[in-house]
């Protein structure tokens, strides 16, 4: 669980992002398709196109945070 602040929303890019991308990559798109501030402290969520993975990019104050899930491997 991550203790978010009063006041912190939390963005879903609409779409397909490629999962590749990192911090600086989905910071990018942060600016550029959402016009948001990444370092804002909100937590802005992205799609992979299977949407069995998603990353979390969050501003904690003293840097970025990528959070991702995905499925379990089979065994």
């Amino acid at each position: 669980m991550i203790g978010l602040t009063t006041g912190t929303k939390v963005w879903i890019a609409a779409g397909i992002i490629d999962m590749r991308s990192g911090f600086n990559g989905l910071a990018a798109k942060v600016q550029t398709a959402l016009e948001e501030d990444p370092f804002s402290g909100h937590v802005f969520v992205f799609r992979g196109r299977r949407g069995d993975l998603i990353k979390l990019l969050w501003w904690t104050g003293d840097g970025l945070c990528l959070l991702a899930k995905r499925p379990a491997l089979l065994r």
